[in-house]
């Protein structure tokens, strides 16, 4: 799964969001280090809605603009965990070699 498809995941998992407000909360998820543009992240939401893991949630006018809210699906909820899992096994066999690592290094 690629980074920006794992931090829109993330940021849909608290709470519906809308488009500028999924963008915002990737850019504090990741630290600022992941900016997503609009068209990238229109892309990737049609991409996760058409594999079910997200989806409509409702619209909403604020201000005369019209704002489009995505909620997380069950499936994808249940992708974002096995994809935490996965992240997760990854960093504890990079940390595991680092360990064995460090006395060779010193």
């Amino acid at each position: 799964m690629r980074e920006a498809t794992f931090l829109i995941l993330t940021a849909l998992a608290d709470e519906p969001r809308h488009g500028y407000g999924i963008i915002q909360e990737v850019g504090v998820l990741s630290g600022g280090r992941v900016t997503l543009l609009p068209g990238t992240l229109y892309a990737a939401l049609d991409r996760q809605v058409a594999q079910g893991l997200v989806e409509f949630s409702h619209e909403q006018v604020v201000d005369g603009r019209l704002r489009r809210y995505y909620r997380l699906r069950a499936d994808g909820r249940a992708e974002l965990v096995r994809q935490t899992e996965r992240l997760r096994q990854l960093t504890s066999a990079a940390e595991s070699r680092l360990h064995t690592l460090r006395p060779k290094l010193a």
